[in-house]
């Protein structure tokens, strides 16, 4: 027999572990649910200096596991397994005071077994395009990065690299050309996707050069990032240019895909909700940057977690 929960978590970072911290603190059976590592795309960080409580900063994989052992101290229960499909309002028979009563409950199909849960919290984040190059993976978070905002200023007065040529490319080199003494923007293409408002912006900015018609086949260093390999999209030129960091800005994909037809979702496959965290099926909330319109920070995450796990306290309480 599935094992029941009050609540399952789906998503172990800020806003998963902050949405099972409150959950666990009000007394729930808390299960967390988590498919990688515990602490989710903040564990890529190197430093962050932008968390309240941490005017030093701290290492995004610290914060993670502080986060967790926070949870935990208080119940919560984790599991590391892969959510498979979630099957939301199955008929449930309970015996009550007054006899029998039907509640609905959801089925969570993990890789590990299948759970229920009386209210579910979707916090699984979403998930940046990689490279897929030798030396991404083993550099990420030694150079290698996926938020501008989260480690730009650590690399103060140095030379940075940003792939890419939509808005999210250009944002980032926009935000780097503060601190960095030079970025250059790598594109494949000899044009860039990105608005017209952000070409003009960052065409103006004296610290940014484009490199056109290029891909990274390469990151290369000794422990940290120092130089990139790059080959021509057009005539296969092999050149090498040295950077001490690289921000891969290629695209975000929310981690919803067993959610079609289950929860509203927007075109990027984003789940719609609204302002505590509710879908708008019952039982069923989300938080974090699997959120449409989140601000993808970590703080904010946070901040929806215990928006939604407060919600989730007077659904359950109005059972």
């Amino acid at each position: 027999m599935s094992k029941t929960y009050q609540v399952i978590v789906i998503g172990g970072g800020p806003a998963g572990l902050t949405a099972g911290l409150y959950c666990a603190r009000s007394g729930f059976d808390v299960l967390l649910i988590e498919r990688g590592v515990v602490g989710g795309q903040i564990t890529y960080a190197e430093r962050v200096e932008n968390y309240p409580g941490f005017p030093q900063g701290i290492s995004g994989i610290e914060l993670g596991q502080l986060m967790h052992q926070q949870a935990t101290s208080w119940g919560l229960q984790t599991l590391l397994a892969e959510v498979t499909s979630l099957a939301p309002h199955i008929p449930r028979q309970i015996k009550g005071d007054r006899g029998w009563d039907s509640l609905p409950y959801h089925l969570v199909n993990t890789s590990e077994g299948d759970f229920i849960a009386d209210s579910v919290i979707i916090a699984t984040g979403s998930q940046f395009h990689r490279l897929g190059v030798p030396g991404e993976a083993e550099l990420a978070g030694k150079g290698v990065s996926y938020c501008a905002t989260c480690d730009g200023p650590l690399f103060r007065d140095k030379a940075v690299a940003v792939i890419g040529g939509g808005d999210s490319a250009l944002t980032e080199a926009i935000y780097l050309s503060r601190f960095a003494s030079s970025v250059k923007v790598i594109h494949r293409r000899s044009q860039l996707r990105a608005s017209r408002i952000l070409r003009e912006k960052a065409r103006m900015e004296p610290k940014i050069d484009f490199i056109w018609n290029s891909v990274v086949t390469k990151v290369e260093g000794d422990g940290v990032v120092n130089q990139l390999r790059l080959e021509g999209t057009k005539d296969d030129t092999i050149s090498v240019l040295s950077v001490a960091g690289v921000f891969v800005a290629i695209g975000l994909e929310p981690n919803t895909g067993y959610l079609q037809g289950i929860a509203p979702l927007d075109e990027q496959g984003y789940i719609i909700t609204n302002g505590v965290m509710e879908t708008g099926v019952s039982g069923i909330l989300a938080a974090g940057d699997v959120r449409h319109n989140s601000a993808r920070q970590a703080i904010t995450a946070a901040g929806d977690g215990a928006t939604a796990a407060v919600s989730v306290e007077r659904f359950l309480g109005s059972r």
